[in-house]
């Protein structure tokens, strides 16, 4: 039997599934947001403390671009790792569910 769209997401184990990947992903997103507009602040309230120099070429702002980049990236990284561990895995046994019991 198969299930219809509102039966399936009356499910609790897909309410779970939607609850679970909405949190971290605005957790993930929170951060995100913090890290790149605490460097926009940093640059709008104190634009001295960004421009002063660390060696011949460079200045503080560069290595605040950099690490907001490289944050990202992380960032990235944790969401995709965290999707193909986690929430794949849960997915999948959800399709499975669905397709041996009919959701039942």
């Amino acid at each position: 039997m198969k299930l219809k769209a509102h039966q399936l997401i009356e499910l609790p184990e897909f309410k779970k599934l939607v609850r679970t990947r909405w949190t971290f992903s605005f957790i993930l997103l929170f951060l995100l947001f913090a890290n790149y507009y605490g460097f926009i602040l940093v640059i709008a309230l104190d634009k001295e403390s960004v421009t002063k120099r660390v060696g011949e070429f460079s200045n503080y702002g560069l290595f605040g671009g950099t690490f907001v980049i490289l944050i990202s990236w992380v960032l990235t990284i944790t969401y995709v790792i965290w999707a193909n561990r986690f929430y794949d895995r849960e997915v999948n046994s959800l399709k499975e569910k669905l397709e041996t019991e009919g959701g039942k």
